[in-house]
């Protein structure tokens, strides 16, 4: 201490890559603790806490503001149901989510599955309705081939002549 009463520390700067290297270890899936990493590293648990509140507050190593799939914010949603606050902390915490985000997503799931169309099981009847009507189709289809056929037969028994003409080969008139 000096005689003004302040510290006579220098300050020291980091690297920006050794300040996300540390930010990410504290964030999950790893989640350390700032006072964890200031016994393994010297660095003031303070300021590796300061830099957690900035990096969460710019957005960049937040795990909250990455695309989350459908199935991830889901399963998430689904974790939290029936947890009790003690337990819905730690969840939040481990997945690094704030609980409006994650209420925001439970109101999401309930109007998807609100508005979700509703569609009845079909009954036998129109089972067989679908299987004669795929029927019908296939043999619609075999018949415009044979019309076609008949219609090429026709044609080349126009250009190249009818075999049944009454003529044969090697006989003579």
């Amino acid at each position: 201490m000096n005689q003004r009463g302040e510290s006579d520390k220098i300050p020291v700067e980091y690297s920006e890559s050794l300040k996300t290297q540390l930010v990410k270890k504290m964030l999950p899936p790893s989640s350390r603790s700032a006072g964890a990493l200031e016994q393994e590293t010297g660095i003031p648990q303070p300021t590796l806490s300061r830099w957690l509140r900035e990096a969460r507050s710019l957005g960049s190593m937040s795990k909250g503001s990455k695309k989350w799939p459908a199935a991830e914010k889901l399963r998430v949603v689904l974790a939290a149901s029936g947890l009790d606050d003690s337990k819905l902390g730690e969840l939040l915490r481990r997945e690094g989510l704030r609980e409006a985000v994650l209420a925001q997503w439970r109101a999401d799931v309930e109007t998807a599955l609100a508005d979700a169309p509703r569609r009845p099981r079909p009954s036998v009847e129109a089972r067989r309705i679908k299987e004669l009507e795929r029927e019908l189709r296939r043999k619609e289809k075999a018949l415009a081939e044979v019309a076609a056929l008949l219609v090429l037969k026709k044609k080349a028994a126009a250009i190249w002549g009818d075999e049944d003409d009454g003529t044969t080969e090697g006989s003579e008139r």
